[in-house]
């Protein structure tokens, strides 16, 4: 069951980039005793989305997008997020 940082992180990606497709995996468990890990089982995700918005951005810019339609959460509330963001019809 995901927790309330994650459906966070769910809900801003949804309405800021309406994507085809959106995946938030939490892997604060495989990371459980490591640097970052604040004890609160929310601190380390990996992000897979898929947005037209994406289309002619390079990787960079895609990661830029995202984190700043994160806000606070990349390296403040969370200390590790993966970005993996496609335009559609890019292999995932």
């Amino acid at each position: 069951m995901p927790g309330p940082l994650q459906r966070e992180i769910e809900t801003l990606l949804q309405e800021e980039f309406a994507p085809s497709r959106l995946e938030v995996v939490n892997d604060s468990a495989s990371h459980r005793g490591h640097a970052g890990d604040d004890g609160s089982g929310e601190s380390h995700f990996t992000v897979l989305i898929e947005s037209g918005i994406f289309a002619g951005r390079t990787r960079l810019e895609r990661q830029r997008l995202v984190n700043s339609a994160l806000g606070d959460i990349p390296g403040g509330r969370v200390h590790a997020l993966a970005v993996r963001a496609y335009a559609p019809g890019e292999a995932a």
